[in-house]
């Protein structure tokens, strides 16, 4: 069911492809498999920039406790942009499977309390919004989504606003 609501959501944003790894939901936890098929991802489809949550966040903006799922899947996605997908040395059965070595450009980190980076959605927050809302089994109708738009999205000119930790890695 979690599946499909991620597919149903990433067809009201265009998304070509998803990828689902075999965790329970609720239950993850950093290890060298986990991170071994982040990294196959990464060099499977070999992206410019990868999106994540912020793992050093356990407290976001004092009205929020980030979800332990959310850490160690940022942290897991964070080692494999650096250094492990970019590196030979990680993960040789890879490169064996004819899979090279790849160096993510950019890493964005959402949930953060570190904003370096904002982008302006204004024109795409009701889509934002009825893509969230594909997510029936963890947020029922997804009404606050609507209900919580300004306070969570809005900033100080009036502008929805979707606000990243930015790390740029070209060296």
């Amino acid at each position: 069911m979690r599946h499909q609501e991620q597919r149903d959501a990433g067809d009201v944003y265009g998304v070509k492809e998803c990828f689902f790894l075999p965790y329970v939901d609720g239950e993850l936890v950093y290890s060298r498999n986990l991170l071994g098929d982040v990294v196959r991802v990464v060099r499977e489809v070999r992206p410019y920039a990868v999106f994540t949550h912020d793992p050093e966040v356990i407290f976001h903006r004092e009205n929020f406790i980030n979800h332990n799922d959310h850490r160690v899947s940022g942290l897991a996605a964070t080692d494999a942009v650096y250094p492990s997908a970019r590196d030979r040395l990680n993960f040789p059965e890879h490169l064996e499977e004819g899979l090279q070595t790849h160096k993510v450009q950019e890493l964005y980190l959402w949930g953060t309390n570190q904003v370096n980076f904002v982008v302006d959605i204004s024109e795409v927050v009701d889509k934002k919004i009825e893509g969230l809302k594909k997510h029936v089994s963890q947020f029922g109708d997804g009404e606050f989504f609507t209900e919580e738009r300004d306070s969570w999205w809005k900033d100080e000119q009036g502008r929805y606003v979707e606000r990243f930790r930015k790390i740029s890695l070209q060296f």
